[in-house]
């Protein structure tokens, strides 16, 4: 089997590279900027992929590779901060300050180049960089650059090493799948024979090592992620796996029963616990959404550590590791463990956990997109009714409810989505959409009603399009659905007397609004 190892030096695209290449059927590994190049020779690597990231080369303590990396005997190809560590380290000279460019940029192509087999000499290319390549190292070309005259690619003599200056793995660069299918198929000669199937059979694999004769705590949502790790987990250990669910008292309508019923058939012991009183007590008087997401994770630790308490009491077995449905944009958004990264909001099973935890974690789906997860689902048998749900953040409607959360806010929040739920697969569109929901905001605005003035709280939809999550469009909803939905909303919910569209695309904003 083919194998690209991908070295992550920051960026927050670093697995989108690795998503293309899966998309192209090649396996992919990613590992960190500091890994030995004893442990990417043991990956039998068919090429290397070095990431972009937020250093620049010149200053102190920037990230670094070990210079044996540089020199092995596969294709390299180095994007952005990838190609400036590559120039560095050959003999090249790379440049701070001057060159910078931020957004898509005019490149022109300069020679013929294996890589660019099929690329106009002229396209819009993502850039996203301070410092740029000054002088290519000896044995090297410049075989693109912008319409400033920054070098925007280059490549040895060798034809073995490789440099872009902009991101080939965003939608935003013009031919950019065109390009790594070049470098993947054409230089480094993957065939393309990988698929998850493969991949289902290694993490089982793995996740026997790594479990042992342990037992797994797995806390369930009721959304796809964490189903889906909990249906791989129990193939992988069967009885060793029990399942919590934690009605957190965040839920919406219905939820709680409707999700015990789909789990019935998975073949999951489920063990269901009603939180509700004391999440909704730790969270009277919160109304910072990172706070929230602290408290919600600390709350979810505690209440699966209580609930290993009593399993292990009725199996006489230690639970050593608690199960997390955890997947890369989660990872991303919170920052990570990645030197630089930033933090976009905490998610409660990666930024909102504490410290010190009875139990490690598992987390098999942590490399893996959205519609990675659906696929594996689908592969694995779960029911439809789960790998087919709109996405729903672990902190629940606490997110969705901005501002002070009540009992009473919730259920004119659930009251509220569940009419634009049903009025949305009653038009046959549910299914279509990749994330729907309706959001509480902490503001009131002026109504009338039945001739009396009324001073109520208002209702924002959100429906976006996505593919992975990292990034989404607005949907475009028809306008006669519109209409019947923000009525229906009027007239059936209490307190409220105003409906609002959200109409942003993800950047600049984040699909949920805490």
């Amino acid at each position: 089997m083919d194998n690209i190892v991908i070295i992550d030096c920051g960026s927050q695209f670093t697995q989108l590279i690795a998503r293309r290449t899966r998309e192209m059927k090649i396996h992919s590994v990613v590992l960190p900027w500091d890994v030995t190049a004893e442990r990417v020779r043991a990956q039998a690597p068919s090429g290397l992929i070095i990431s972009g990231g937020p250093d620049s080369v010149n200053d102190p303590g920037a990230i670094a590779l070990q210079k044996e990396i540089f020199e092995s005997d596969v294709p390299i190809l180095g994007i952005c901060y990838g190609m400036q560590l590559l120039a560095a380290a050959l003999g090249g000279r790379v440049a701070s300050g001057d060159g910078h460019e931020y957004g898509t940029t005019p490149v022109k192509l300069l020679g013929e180049s294996a890589l660019f087999s099929g690329v106009e000499r002229e396209f819009e290319a993502l850039m996203s960089h301070g410092d740029h390549v000054e002088s290519v190292p000896s044995g090297f070309r410049v075989a693109a650059h912008t319409k400033r005259g920054v070098t925007a690619a280059m490549e040895s003599g060798d034809k073995r090493r490789f440099g872009l200056q902009f991101h080939p793995e965003v939608n935003h660069t013009q031919y950019g799948e065109n390009i790594l299918r070049n470098f993947l198929f054409n230089i480094c000669k993957c065939k393309g024979d990988w698929d998850l199937g493969d991949w289902i059979e290694r993490a089982v694999s793995d996740i026997k090592e790594q479990v042992g004769s342990s037992h797994v705590i797995c806390g369930l949502s009721g959304g796809v992620d964490s189903s889906v790790a909990a249906a791989l987990v129990n193939r992988a250990i069967g009885k060793q796996l029990e399942c919590v669910f934690v009605d957190h008292g965040l839920l919406r309508l219905n939820e709680g029963q409707e999700v015990l019923s789909s789990y019935a058939g998975l073949g999951l012991s489920v063990h269901s616990v009603d939180a509700s009183e004391l999440f909704l007590g730790a969270l009277e008087g919160v109304t910072d959404p990172e706070q929230k997401r602290k408290v919600i994770g600390k709350l979810f630790i505690d209440a699966f550590d209580e609930a290993s308490v009593k399993i292990e009491k009725l199996s006489k077995t230690s639970a050593a590791w608690l199960l997390q449905g955890t997947i890369y944009p989660d990872v991303i958004e919170s920052g990570g463990k990645k030197k630089g990264a930033a933090v976009i909001k905490s998610h409660h099973n990666v930024g909102g956990l504490p410290e010190h935890m009875n139990m490690k974690l598992l987390e098999p789906l942590r490399d893996l997109f959205k519609d990675e997860v659906r696929e594996i689902g689908r592969l694995l048998g779960v029911p439809s009714a789960i790998v087919d749900r709109h996405p729903f953040p672990g902190p629940g409607l606490a997110v969705r409810c901005l501002g002070h959360i009540t009992k009473e806010r919730l259920d004119t929040l659930r009251a509220a989505d569940a009419i634009f739920r049903d009025e949305l697969i009653a038009a046959g569109l549910y299914e279509s959409i990749w994330q729907s929901f309706c959001v509480l905001l902490p503001v009131r605005t002026v109504g009338v009603m039945g001739d009396g003035r009324t001073y109520s709280e208002v209702i924002a939809l959100r429906a976006v399009d996505s593919a992975d999550a990292m990034t989404a469009s607005w949907t475009r909803l028809p306008l006669d659905l519109l209409d019947l939905v923000s009525k229906r909303i009027c007239n059936e919910v209490r307190g409220v007397n105003r409906v609002v569209m959200d109409i942003t695309s993800k950047p600049p904003a984040t699909i949920e609004w805490e």
